[in-house]
């Protein structure tokens, strides 16, 4: 089954959380409803957490899991979650943007480096933070490819 990485239904806006765990496991839960990964995944993302914050700065956090949960992935996929008001990610880190993401085999490197590079340009976080629909937010990534 091929189907889009990021698809619109893997996308939450003007969502409020009221913590890390809370938001890593609305990030995991996406990709277990999308069928990218078992439920058992979600807790692999709580540990990964646990091992070193994936908060990356400028409002963003890649919640995954971790090595030994590649087993769970069933296929590539993203989720984002759009937290305007923010979620404290410890140590003053506020997450305004949290990307969820499951890859098979290696893809992962290649979904992180297109993440990193929409994500490198503040103009771009800023336009994901405001960004009303899931079209906004797709067109955003889009321009990377």
């Amino acid at each position: 089954m091929t189907r889009s990485i990021l698809a619109k239904e893997n996308i939450l806006l003007n969502t409020a959380v009221g913590t890390k765990e809370e938001a890593i496991r609305l990030t995991g839960r996406i990709l277990v409803e999308k069928g990218y990964v078992d439920a058992s995944y979600i807790e692999k993302m709580l540990e990964r957490e646990a091992l070193t914050s994936t908060y990356m700065g400028n409002f963003v956090a890649i919640p995954h899991g971790t090595e030994d949960s590649k087993l769970l992935v069933k296929e590539s996929g993203i989720s984002f979650v759009q937290v305007p008001q923010g979620v404290d990610f410890g140590s003053g880190n506020i997450v305004k943007l949290l990307i969820g993401i499951a890859g098979k085999d290696n893809e992962h490197l290649d979904i992180l480096s297109n993440i990193a590079i929409v994500c490198s340009e503040e103009e771009n976080i800023e336009k994901l933070v405001a960004a009303k629909t899931a079209d906004e937010i797709l067109a955003i990534f889009e321009e990377v490819n």
